[in-house]
């Protein structure tokens, strides 16, 4: 148990994880917060003599196939309780740190993003992949990892914008994960001989996210979903995070509690308000054919004025 932000009682509320589901519920209405969460966790054992005076011992680190030796590793012990290097049990060589700390990096940045394993460790493939032809010397690290961290997320079908990935990326600008991107897929189309899916991003995959950040109510979200889903049967030529801030500046000033285009610009990662409006405007000729019926009207859409 713990607390949370709950969108639909509008306060910090005691929260009930539910190991059997992996959901994570409000206690005071029912929302899930979030589904179908992994428990990464390492688990505990010791088989001394337990108290309360010992804290437990963890039988090891999980193994890794992308490290040498699969990470199976023995720490041996200093006086006073220092720790020396890492070494394998079975060569009595040092593991490459490098990749340790790649690996702990990638690590940390998906869990600032809360993103699930498969990403991660897809994450760490495509850098071991790179490590391995050499390419990554003389580059920066940072906005290499976090361009391995972005295209993950593109191939696991989970986008997140490349202003999120800087978010979590110190000292990381998008011009030079943009860079170490197309590095990255260079070389590894020169590896496979063939062109790199990267996966197609639609304004849906943001929806959900944007909607949240806006702690927008669950009729307007379904709205919304509803609406970005309807758009893509049109030629609408915008970059679909540019879609998914319109829809939602949309569906907002239909509602009751509507939202000012700062206000969509801030929840959508900095999307310009100007971006915003000019997909407004591609979409404003198609919005009876967008916007739910049971959500608004004809007569309702019309009142709607350019922002």
């Amino acid at each position: 148990m713990g607390d949370a932000y709950c969108s639909d009682c509008k306060k910090i509320a005691v929260v009930v994880f539910d190991n059997s589901s992996g959901d994570t519920v409000c206690s005071e209405c029912g929302l899930v917060l979030e589904s179908h969460s992994i428990d990464e966790t390492s688990e505990w054992r010791t088989f001394a003599n337990e108290s309360a005076d010992y804290d437990p011992v963890r039988v090891g680190a999980p193994t890794n196939p992308l490290l040498a030796d699969a990470a199976l590793s023995t720490v041996i012990s200093k006086p006073n309780g220092v720790t020396s290097d890492f070494r394998t049990t079975s060569r009595g060589y040092y593991p490459d740190r490098s990749l340790i700390l790649a690996f702990k990096t990638i690590a940390d940045m998906s869990d600032r993003l809360g993103l699930v394993a498969t990403i991660k460790n897809r994450a760490n493939e495509i850098y071991k992949k790179v490590e391995d032809q050499k390419s990554s010397r003389g580059k920066n690290q940072d906005a290499l990892l976090a361009a391995c961290l972005y295209i993950a997320c593109r191939q696991e079908d989970k986008p997140r914008t490349v202003k999120e990935i800087c978010s979590v990326a110190i000292g990381v600008s998008k011009k030079k994960i943009g860079l170490a991107m197309k590095d990255i897929v260079k070389q590894l189309e020169l590896e496979k001989g063939q062109s790199v899916e990267m996966g197609t991003i639609h304004a849906g995959d943001f929806m959900r996210r944007f909607c949240s950040n806006l702690g927008m109510t669950k009729l307007t979200v379904k709205a919304a979903q509803e609406a970005v889903q309807k758009s893509e049967e049109f030629d609408i030529r915008r970059c679909p995070t540019s879609i998914a801030a319109a829809v939602i500046y949309i569906v907002t000033q239909l509602s009751d509690k509507k939202k000012t285009l700062k206000d969509v610009s801030l929840a959508t990662g900095d999307i310009a308000e100007g971006t915003i409006r000019n997909s407004y405007k591609d979409l404003y000729p198609h919005l009876a054919k967008i916007i739910p019926t049971w959500y608004a009207q004809e007569k309702d859409l019309k009142n709607l004025h350019s922002p």
